[in-house]
């Protein structure tokens, strides 16, 4: 029987307007690692510097920060965190709605992480239920206060209308209904 080691260090995500990771990066020309930059940016027909330019990638110690900088910003050109453009394609198109728990986790602990939509609702859904102060959830999310007070509210009436859709959908299955009136309630006629 073998046994297989995990890492279990925890993912840095790139803060805002952090570039500093391109410093560790194996593309990142240096006088002790003359990587040929045009390496990543290969032909679509080019599948030697294509295989190049991944297996660089693959070494890389700040791939994933390639990645997410290279969706959030759009970037659509050449071989970026170990995959190219085309492969990259649909990512872009999915990019607003990714969900990321460790990213929306890193922003409650204060860091500033470049959020998707998806990940500023869950944030704003984690402050409301951990009862996070609006004043708080503002400067995480670098909004105003009546913004986050605002958010607060869109989530507790999504709450409660989800919680309202649930059960009536648990009574409609269950057939039981205290709002229900028989013949019985009725009484007699005079």
């Amino acid at each position: 029987m073998t046994t297989t080691a995990t890492s279990t260090t925890p993912v840095r995500h790139r803060s805002l307007g952090d570039h500093t990771w391109q410093d560790q990066a194996v593309c990142h020309p240096t006088e002790y690692n003359p990587v040929d930059p045009e390496t990543f940016f290969p032909g679509p027909e080019d599948t030697d510097r294509i295989a190049t330019a991944k297996a660089l990638c693959a070494q890389c110690p700040v791939a994933r920060a390639c990645l997410d900088a290279a969706l959030e910003v759009g970037d659509t050109h050449g071989v970026r965190g170990g995959l190219t453009q085309e492969e990259r394609e649909p990512l872009h198109t999915r990019i607003a709605e990714r969900l990321d728990h460790s990213r929306v986790n890193a922003t409650l602990a204060g860091r500033d992480i470049h959020l998707t939509k998806a990940e500023r609702r869950a944030v704003v859904l984690a402050g409301y239920r951990q009862d996070i102060p609006v004043e708080r959830l503002a400067r995480l999310l670098k909004i105003t206060d009546e913004h986050a007070l605002k958010l607060y509210r869109e989530i507790r009436r999504a709450i409660r209308h989800r919680q309202i859709a649930e059960d009536a959908a648990h009574t409609a299955r269950t057939g039981d209904s205290n709002d229900q009136l028989g013949r019985d309630d009725f009484g007699t006629a005079a």
